[in-house]
């Protein structure tokens, strides 16, 4: 049997990953300002059950040291707790370290080979952060299942960094689901197939 594999990614409303505020330019704050209790209960419910994920190294090098620190003020909220319990796969050709995930393994080489072996081996759902350019060659490789894309009720025109989608290419999406969190933020869940 196959894992299923699951790209879970956060969102503004235009599309920005991330934002990178300069001077006198508003900080939003992580969630993009926008976490509610309906949102952080989602997440951590999302991770009651084992999963492997996988990273990229640029997404692992941001996440694992906050989480392994706790000096983001966001790694105790019980999702991201649960998060650094789980095991993780990260691609990366220049890591030559874990940065502290207890349960981690660095691999070498290219990410849709490794993603297809992990696929074809996992005995539990395989789900990704972020990691952006790796989620665009699997997702062009046919290797997503699912595409998790949380959208916070924000437009970062000005401030906007990582476009979720731009490197994606052109895909087909069956809408599997969704839900409103705190009566702003959107989950979607989306079935892709490449066009």
């Amino acid at each position: 049997m196959t894992a299923t594999y699951t790209w879970d990614v956060f969102s503004t409303l235009d599309g920005h990953g991330s934002y990178a505020a300069g001077p006198g330019e508003r900080d939003w704050g992580g969630y993009w300002g926008r976490q509610g209790p309906e949102l952080l209960a989602r997440r951590a419910e999302q991770l009651a059950e084992p999963v492997h994920l996988v990273f990229g190294a640029t997404t692992f090098r941001e996440v694992a040291p906050a989480l392994a620190a706790g000096t983001d003020p966001h790694a105790l909220d019980e999702w991201n707790r649960r998060l650094h319990r789980m095991p993780a796969t990260v691609v990366s050709a220049t890591l030559d370290d874990t940065l502290g995930w207890p349960d981690a393994t660095l691999e070498r080489g290219d990410g849709v080979e490794v993603v297809r072996r992990l696929k074809a081996t996992s005995a539990v759902p395989l789900r990704s952060q972020a990691s952006l350019s790796l989620n665009w060659a699997l997702l062009a490789a046919g290797l997503v299942d699912r595409l998790q894309l949380t959208v916070f009720p924000v437009v970062s025109g000005r401030t906007g960094t990582s476009p979720v989608l731009a490197g994606a290419g052109d895909l087909d999406l069956e809408l599997l689901g969704s839900r409103v969190l705190d009566g702003h933020t959107l989950e979607l869940h989306y079935r892709p197939s490449v066009r």
